[in-house]
């Protein structure tokens, strides 16, 4: 599949509809800066963002009624209070459930992260693209750090071989194994990818309708990996634009990631969720494949490190959390939707 030329024509353009949902959790700040990029965005779209605010109990709900109110947005800006911290794929939910239940549901749902910055035209980007590709059901945009730096955002599938590449770290091994790599380098052209980030990804109406909403049992992160792998069992292709771009912080709401962040410790709910995801779409076999590649890379990297005097790169206790929370002795389990704060 190659991207069509879209045609001209001198009539107004006929836009589709389009639903932003934002979660929001202590990012109320950055989020205001957010809804600043889209007010002339969507000037000319049939678009509306809902905030879903996730009880981030820090005056965000606050902070987010009087900006709104303020700035005179309530017109295409509302805000739904969750009430509980269910989480990315529970908070997402909230506000996509009465978006399609909705006499005249949105063609589609933007999902897009509280801590970014659209720029000028990704969003119409966005929407060409998938209106010129009708069985594209997911489009992730190309993302940038505040400095420009590029920011991986489309990806493969999570698996074993990609595990030992991503603890490794050894150049000969990444090679061998470049059609496994977990995140290959950033395209220069749209292409298709197995799964892009969560957040900058455009959904297509009828893929929900196929697959249903976002699996809650995730509490954060692996989510939308899980989310494009069941679009792609229902026949739907999911598809990277560069020609779409955000400014993405990062790591706002987990501290977990984010450019020139001090490395931490990873959450329980992190390791809850990639083992969700092994034992969900795999077989046991495969979970305890990728389980043992990950560890045995890490230690032949922590041999090498220690030898080559090198400064630790993965977060602290990494190797150790990984061997606890691993299915040799987690179990084989589905685990539900958990934290650890």
């Amino acid at each position: 599949m190659q991207p069509s030329t879209l045609p001209t024509t001198d009539m107004p353009r006929q836009w589709p509809t389009l639903v932003i949902v934002i979660v929001n959790y202590r990012a109320a700040r950055l989020l205001v800066e957010c809804l600043d990029s889209l007010e002339k965005e969507l000037s000319d779209l049939p678009a509306r963002v809902v905030i879903s605010e996730n009880d981030s109990r820090d005056g965000s709900a606050e902070l987010l009624r009087s900006t709104i109110e303020s700035r005179g947005w309530a017109g295409w800006v509302s805000l739904l209070e969750v009430g509980s911290n269910r989480g990315f794929s529970a908070g997402n939910n909230a506000a996509i459930a009465p978006a399609l239940s909705t006499p005249n549901p949105p063609d589609y749902v933007l999902l897009l992260n509280p801590d970014t910055r659209v720029l000028p035209g990704a969003i119409h980007a966005l929407l060409e693209f998938m209106q010129a590709h009708p069985r594209v059901g997911i489009v992730g945009a190309n993302q940038v750090h505040p400095n420009g730096t590029p920011l991986r955002s489309a990806f493969r599938f999570a698996n074993p071989l990609g595990e030992l590449d991503g603890t490794l770290r050894l150049g000969p091994v990444s090679s061998l194994l470049r059609h496994w790599i977990h995140a290959p380098p950033i395209p220069s052209e749209p292409g298709p990818a197995d799964w892009v980030s969560g957040g900058c990804m455009m959904v297509r109406k009828a893929v929900f309708d196929d697959v249903g909403l976002m699996d809650e049992g995730y509490f954060l992160y692996f989510e939308e990996m899980d989310f494009c792998l069941q679009a792609k069992h229902k026949g739907w292709s999911t598809w990277f634009l560069p020609s779409a771009t955000i400014v993405h912080i990062g790591g706002q709401s987990t501290g977990v990631t984010g450019l020139h962040r001090i490395m931490q410790r990873k959450p329980e709910y992190w390791f809850d969720s990639r083992r969700r995801y092994y034992l969900k779409n795999h077989q046991p076999l495969r979970a305890m494949a990728a389980d043992a590649l990950n560890v045995v890379g890490l230690c032949l990297w922590e041999v090498r490190r220690i030898a080559q005097r090198r400064e630790p790169i993965d977060p602290p206790k990494y190797l150790r959390d990984s061997i606890r929370n691993s299915v040799f002795l987690r179990g084989f389990a589905l685990p539900g939707n958990s934290r650890d704060t």
